[in-house]
C-alpha cells in the first residue's frame, strides 16, 4: 500500500465516522509524499497536541494498515501541552505497531490508568521519552524489544526502580535519567544489570547536548561552552552541596587534592580556592610519567590503591600500561608545561539525580556496568574502569565477609557435607587469604548469609502487622518511641509508646505477650533494658524521669487499660531522662538524659546509690555499661566528647576521652567488648578501641549539612558489621565493621502510601545474621510510627509497580 492509499483510507474512514478530516494530518500525507519523491524510504510525524479526541478513531482505522504501507517509520510527537484521553493515546500507539518508532510523551497530561498500561503493556517504539510525576516506582515490565533509547528526564517524582523495570529490554543501549530521585545505587545497578545492550547511561545532563548523545565539549570541541559550567570531578572527598552554577566565561579550572570536591560535583565553598590556568590537550601527548604521576596525585587517586596502577615514580612495566594512563589524563587533565600545572578538565552537570551526590557514584557504576561505554556524556576508558575497580574495592564490599566470588547455596552446602572449609573458588584457584573470618566456626553461616544477600538487591521490609493495626480504647493507635531485642529469647522483643505503654510482643508472630498501660507517671518511653540474669524483667525509664521494673508474668496479655502493680518495682526519678542500662550482672543500672549527670541505682535495695555530677559539659545522652564487665561504662555527650569510666575508681575522673566534631548521640560497645561505637550528629560515626579510645575507624558517612540530623548506629552479626540511620534520612546503612566498606543501603517507605519513613531508632538482631528492626516515624504528629523488620537476606514481596505520595521528614533527637 503507497501512501496515496493511505490517505484515501483516512478520508474513507472520517467519511464514516462522520469526522472532518484534520488538516495537520492530511499535512504529515503531504510531506510524506515528497519524502517519497525524493528518496525511497518516507516517515510520518504525528503531533498530539495538534489533534482531539475525535481525530484519534479515523487514525487508528488508518495506522492498523500501516504495516503494510511503504511507510518506513511513524513518529508520535508533541510541540506543546496536550490534553487527550489517554486510552485513545494508548490505542494508537498500539495500532502503529512495528512502524513506531519515536514516542515523545514528555509535556502530555498522563494519567495514571495510562501509565500503568504503557509500563505493563509495552511498546513497539524505538525511542521512548517519558516525562511525568505520577511514578514513584519505576516498573516497565512490559514488552519493550524493539526499544534502543529511553528518556526518563525530569520525571522527578521517581524514587526507585523495581526489581524487573528494565527485563524486557534486550536492546537498550541508551538510558537517561536526569533529575530523577533515583538514589539507591544497589537496587539501581542490579536493576541496570538486566540490560545487555546498554552502553550509554546518564544521570546528569548536559545543557548543550539534546536526546542521549555523547557531549561535544567532552571530546574538545569548541562552541559548546555551556557544558563548561561545573567539573564533574572524579574525586569524593567532601560533603554534599548543591551543585553550582557558574558564568558560561568560566575559564578552566585547576583542583587540589584540598578542594574537598564531593560525589561529581564541586563544592560553592571551594569556588575561591579555582586559579585559573592556561594549557591546552594537545601538548600532553609527550608529558612524562613524573608530569602524569603528579597530575593523579593532584587529583588524589594516587593514594587509593598499589594494585591496579602502573608504578608512576619507577620503572613503568609495560606498554599497555603507559598509555592507559596516558588515555585516563588526556580524559581528565591537561598539563601547562610553560607553568608545569595540571589542569582538571571541565565537564558539565546539570540536573542531577539524587544518586549523583552519592560519594564515589561514578567510580561504582563504572565498576559494576562493565559493558558501560559512557556516563554523563563521559566516554569510559580503560583507566577509569581500572580507577573504578580500585575505589569500589576500597569503599565498597562486593560481598559480605570479604568473598569475593558469587556462589550458590547449593554448592556451599555441598562443600559443608564434604568438610570443605573456606569459600567456593572457581579453577581451582588457591583461595585468598579470607579478612578474619576465614576459620570461624560460622564460617558456613556466613558463606549461606554471603550467597543470600548478594543475590537480593531488594531486601524483605515487613512492618509487623499487630504493631500497626493495635488499638485502644477509641481507635486511638499505639505509637512505638523505643524497643529492645531480648537477649536469650530469639521471639521476644520489648517497645515503649510515646504515651507510655511498655508492650512486650513475640515479634515472630506478632501476639503480644505482656502489656501495660500508661499510668499517667509514664510519658514518652525512652529508655528500655532487659535482665540478662532473670529473664522475665524488664527495666523502663520515660522521659519525665519514671523508673520502673517490670516482670512479664505479670503482664496483662492484651491490651487493656487495667493497671496491675503486681511484680512492678518503682526507684528513684531521674529527670528528665532518655537511656537507661542495666550492667553485666543485673545489680546495677545507670539512667541518663538531658543532664551533666549521671545516676547509679541499686536494683535489690530500688535506690539511687550515686548521682555523678558534671561528667560532661553538655548534656548526656546516653550512658551504656560494657556487656562483660559490671564496672566499666560509657557515656556520650552532645559536648562533643565520649568519655570511659570505672565505677571501682570512684569516677570523678574518666579513663579517658575521645572526642567528635559534632555532638554525640550515642555509644555502644561491641559484643566483646573490644570496641566502642559512636554516633554523633549528622552521620559522623566512629568505632574506637575500647582499651584506649584510639581510633580504629571512621566510616566516613555523607554529611547532609543539618545539625538536627541525629544519627545512631548499633552493631550487627555480632561485631561484624554496623548499621546506622538518622533522623532526617530515610535510609540505613550496612557497613563492615573492619573496613568501613559499605555493603547495602536500604531505604524505608511507607507500605500503604509510599511515603519515605525517618529512622528513629534501629537495633540489629542478636539471634539472625543480616536481620535487624527499624523504628520508623514521619514528622507528622497524627503520622503513624511503625517498627520495620529488615531481612536482608529475603527478597521483597512487594508487587507494587509504582506508588503516590510526598516525602516526610522526622527529626527526634533523645535517646538511643
Amino acid at each position: 500500500m503507497d501512501i496515496s492509499s493511505l490517505e484515501s483510507w483516512y478520508l474513507d474512514s472520517c467519511s464514516r465516522r462522520e469526522v472532518l478530516p484534520n488538516s495537520a494530518v492530511l499535512s504529515c500525507f503531504s510531506k510524506a509524499k515528497i519524502q517519497k519523491c525524493c528518496q525511497k524510504k518516507c516517515s510520518i510525524v504525528v503531533s498530539l497536541n495538534q489533534l482531539k479526541d475525535d481525530d484519534i478513531s479515523p487514525l487508528i482505522d488508518t495506522f492498523l494498515a500501516v504495516d503494510s504501507s511503504d511507510i518506513a517509520a511513524v513518529d508520535i510527537l508533541h510541540e506543546s501541552p496536550c490534553n487527550l484521553n489517554g486510552e485513545h493515546i494508548m490505542s494508537l500507539l498500539q495500532a502503529i505497531n512495528l512502524k513506531l518508532r519515536v514516542v515523545d510523551l514528555q509535556d502530555v497530561s498522563l494519567e495514571e490508568d495510562f501509565l500503568w498500561d504503557l509500563c505493563q503493556h509495552g511498546l513497539s517504539c524505538k525511542i521512548l521519552n517519558l516525562k511525568t510525576t505520577h511514578i514513584q516506582k519505576l516498573n516497565m515490565v512490559g514488552n519493550f524489544m524493539q526499544l534502543h533509547t529511553l528518556n526518563l528526564d525530569f520525571c522527578t517524582s521517581i524514587t526507585s526502580l523495581h526489581g524487573d523495570c528494565f527485563s524486557c529490554m534486550p536492546n537498550l543501549m541508551h538510558l537517561s535519567m536526569c533529575e530523577t530521585r533515583v538514589v539507591d545505587l544497589w537496587t539501581t545497578m542490579a536493576a541496570l544489570l538486566k540490560l545487555p545492550s546498554l552502553v550509554e547511561l546518564r544521570f546528569q545532563n548536559c545543557l548543550c547536548c539534546k536526546d542521549t548523545g555523547p557531549c561535544p565539549a567532552s571530546f574538545g570541541k569548541k562552541g559548546n561552552t555551556a557544558c563548561e559550567k561545573l567539573v564533574s570531578a572524579q574525586l569524593n572527598m567532601g560533603s554534599s552541596i548543591e551543585p553550582l552554577h557558574f558564568d558560561a566565561e568560566h575559564a578552566p579550572i585547576q583542583v587540589s587534592h584540598a578542594d574537598g570536591l564531593h560525589g561529581n560535583l564541586i563544592s560553592p565553598t571551594n569556588a575561591s580556592m579555582i586559579n585559573e590556568v592556561h594549557g591546552g590537550s594537545d601538548e600532553f601527548s609527550v608529558a612524562s610519567e613524573a608530569d602524569i604521576s603528579s597530575c593523579l596525585q593532584r587529583i588524589g587517586l594516587l593514594e587509593l590503591s598499589s594494585n591496579f596502577l602502573p608504578n608512576l615514580n619507577g620503572k613503568v612495566k609495560s606498554q599497555n600500561e603507559i598509555e592507559d594512563v596516558h588515555e585516563f589524563v588526556a580524559n581528565r587533565c591537561t598539563w601547562d608545561f610553560k607553568n608545569k600545572t595540571t589542569t582538571l578538565k571541565n565537564y558539565s552537570s546539570h540536573h542531577p539525580s539524587l544518586i549523583c551526590f552519592e560519594k564515589h557514584y561514578r567510580e561504582y557504576i563504572i565498576a559494576s556496568l562493565p559493558r558501560l561505554k559512557v556516563l554523563d556524556n563521559l566516554p569510559i576508558g580503560k583507566m577509569d574502569k581500572k580507577m573504578a575497580r580500585i575505589v569500589f574495592s576500597k569503599y565498597y564490599e562486593y560481598l559480605p565477609y570479604n568473598r569475593q566470588h558469587k556462589e550458590s547455596v547449593v554448592s556451599i552446602l555441598q562443600n559443608r557435607e564434604m568438610g570443605a572449609s573456606g569459600a567456593y573458588c572457581p579453577n581451582f584457584r588457591k583461595p585468598k587469604k579470607q579478612y578474619p573470618y576465614g576459620k570461624s566456626q560460622c564460617v558456613f553461616p556466613r558463606a549461606l548469609s554471603a550467597a543470600k544477600l548478594g543475590s537480593t538487591a531488594w531486601p524483605l521490609l515487613h512492618t509487623l502487622s499487630n504493631f500497626s493495626n493495635m488499638y485502644k480504647e477509641g481507635r486511638e493507635q499505639l505509637r512505638p518511641r523505643q524497643f529492645e531485642y531480648h537477649p536469650s529469647d530469639s521471639s521476644l522483643m520489648v517497645f515503649g509508646t510515646l504515651d507510655g505503654e511498655v508492650v512486650v510482643v513475640n515479634h515472630e508472630n506478632g501476639k503480644i505477650v505482656g502489656f501495660i498501660p500508661s499510668t499517667g507517671a509514664m510519658n514518652s518511653v525512652l529508655g528500655l533494658c532487659w535482665l540478662k540474669m532473670y529473664p522475665s524483667k524488664l527495666l523502663a525509664g520515660s522521659d519525665n524521669g519514671s523508673l520502673k521494673l517490670f516482670d512479664i508474668n505479670y503482664m496483662l496479655p492484651k491490651v487493656a487499660d487495667i493497671n496491675c502493680s503486681t511484680g512492678v518495682v518503682g526507684f528513684d526519678d531521674f529527670e528528665p531522662l532518655t537511656s537507661v542500662h542495666v550492667n553485666s550482672t543485673d545489680d546495677q543500672f545507670l539512667a541518663s538524659g538531658y543532664s551533666k549527670d549521671v545516676a547509679l541505682y541499686d536494683i535489690s535495695s530500688r535506690r539511687r546509690i550515686q548521682l555523678f555530677t558534671n561528667m560532661h559539659r553538655e548534656p548526656i545522652n546516653v550512658a551504656k555499661f560494657a556487656h562483660h564487665s559490671p564496672f566499666i561504662f560509657a557515656t556520650s555527650s552532645f559536648d562533643h566528647d565520649v568519655k570511659l569510666w570505672d565505677l571501682r575508681q570512684k569516677p570523678e575522673w574518666p579513663c579517658y576521652t575521645a572526642s567528635s566534631s559534632r555532638g554525640n548521640v550515642m555509644v555502644c560497645f561491641s559484643p566483646d567488648d573490644q570496641y566502642l561505637l559512636v554516633s554523633a550528629v549528622d552521620n559522623e560515626v566512629k568505632q574506637l578501641l575500647t582499651a584506649d579510645g584510639r581510633l580504629h575507624m571512621n566510616f566516613e558517612i555523607t554529611s547532609t549539612g543539618s545539625a538536627h540530623n541525629y544519627t545512631r548506629s548499633y552493631y550487627m552479626n555480632g561485631r561484624d558489621y554496623i548499621i546506622s540511620g538518622s533522623c532526617d534520612e530515610n535510609v540505613v546503612r550496612v557497613c563492615c565493621a573492619q573496613t568501613g566498606r559499605r555493603v547495602k543501603d536500604v531505604y524505608l517507605e511507607d507500605s500503604d502510601s509510599g511515603n519515605s519513613l525517618f529512622v528513629q531508632s534501629l537495633r540489629g538482631d542478636p539471634f539472625r545474621l543480616f536481620h535487624m528492626s527499624v523504628l520508623a516515624a514521619s514528622k507528622r504528629p497524627s503520622s503513624k510510627c511503625e517498627i520495620i523488620k529488615v531481612n536482608l537476606l529475603a527478597p521483597s514481596r512487594s508487587a507494587k509497580g509504582y506508588s503516590y505520595g510526598r516525602h516526610v521528614h522526622s527529626s527526634f533527637n533523645m535517646g538511643g
